[in-house]
């Protein structure tokens, strides 16, 4: 009589599937880049106009950056764009029109150094810059992306805060996961560093619920590069003559 050993039941467990990248409405991408330009036209005025007399405009001021930043994060995001060059050619435009609103950026004389730090147009180049080397991936541009970071980091608005959460909102952007998502929501809460303020923070609440937000809304792709120059030029010409 012989025994049988019974049949080991191997159990494999397959690993579960990385996140779908990010989506979101186009229509409401627009629309989420129409709000940030209101938010910092109304900074903007109360702080070049009315002399940051309206605190509540200087807060709620705070919550536009971030959501730009993001907008350009998901752009870059989305696939295909290394090889369509969309992250230099989206900086050398970015950088262009820097180079247009820096006379009215400067002549405003809000700024700590005569002409430091070069305006937020030039923060989302090198931004874009940073993202381009770190998806092309490999030592040499990764340490070049750091370096770039760096040194930058210490010539833009809002520093390398801004950089930080560019770059987190991408990592975002491409695989919203829980890990991620503590990253994004750490590099928001940094800007208080730079705001002195929370209210960064309520652009967090607005990127989470911008896939379940479905609008309808016309896409104007240079809006924002020809609004920022234009409405400095604006403020400036307006400042200078109703003294």
């Amino acid at each position: 009589m012989t025994s049988q050993t019974p049949a080991r039941i191997v159990e494999t467990t397959k690993p579960e599937p990385a996140p779908a990248p990010l989506s979101i409405p186009n229509g409401t991408l627009e629309a989420t880049k129409w709000f940030a330009l209101i938010l910092m036209t109304l900074d903007h005025i109360n702080k070049y106009v009315l002399a940051t007399s309206i605190p509540a405009l200087y807060s709620i001021g705070r919550i536009a950056m971030p959501l730009f930043v993001f907008v350009l994060a998901y752009n870059l995001a989305r696939p295909g764009g290394l090889a369509q060059g969309r992250h230099w050619r989206t900086a050398k435009r970015l950088a262009f029109y820097g180079a247009l609103a820096c006379l009215p950026f400067i002549g405003l004389g809000k700024i700590v150094g005569g002409w430091w730090p070069l305006n937020i147009l030039f923060t989302l180049a090198l931004a874009a810059v940073i993202i381009g080397l770190i998806e092309k991936g490999g030592q040499w541009h990764t340490t070049f992306a750091l370096i770039v970071f760096l040194v930058g980091g210490a010539l833009v608005e809002y520093w390398w805060f801004a950089l930080f959460l560019a770059v987190t909102s991408w990592y975002y952007c491409k695989r919203p996961d829980t890990t991620r998502l503590i990253s994004l929501a750490v590099s928001i809460l940094a800007l208080w560093l730079t705001n002195q303020n929370p209210w960064g923070l309520f652009a967090l609440p607005l990127i989470l619920y911008l896939p379940h937000l479905t609008l309808d809304l016309p896409r104007y792709p240079r809006l924002f590069y020809l609004f920022y120059p234009a409405h400095l030029a604006a403020i400036y010409l307006f400042v200078n003559t109703s003294r």
